[in-house]
């Protein structure tokens, strides 16, 4: 596994990461969702989704919106396979509904898709 891409984006007061990770299994799901927890201690969610020869799994990480199957959607848009997109959420004190939620999480991940694409 390698990070290929990283961006973040702010609404409302809270602030998105969104890494992008080139994969070699979906085991590496995990070992990415524990450094993204280790990295970001303060992060409420931490959601992701994955594309590999065929498989397509998200997480939501009980967050409203469903914020993983945006991320995959952006992996799907931007034809990314082999590759696993994690945004983690720290919240700033306001809420932003479903729609904002999933919009925020949309956001980041396509930009880090965009930095992706630039390299």
């Amino acid at each position: 596994m390698r990070e290929s891409a990283a961006a973040a984006v702010e609404k409302r007061r809270s602030r998105f990461y969104a890494h992008l990770y080139e994969i070699e299994g979906t085991d590496d799901l995990k070992i990415i969702l524990e450094q993204h927890r280790r990295c970001y201690r303060k992060a409420t969610h931490h959601c992701a989704a994955l594309r590999i020869a065929g498989m397509e799994e998200f997480r939501s990480d009980r967050e409203v919106g469903q914020p993983g199957r945006v991320l995959l959607d952006v992996l799907r848009r931007h034809a990314l396979d082999r590759h696993a997109l994690v945004v983690s959420r720290i919240f700033g004190g306001v809420k932003l509904g479903p729609g904002g939620v999933a919009r925020a999480f949309r956001d980041a991940g396509e930009l880090a898709a965009a930095a992706e694409r630039e390299r």
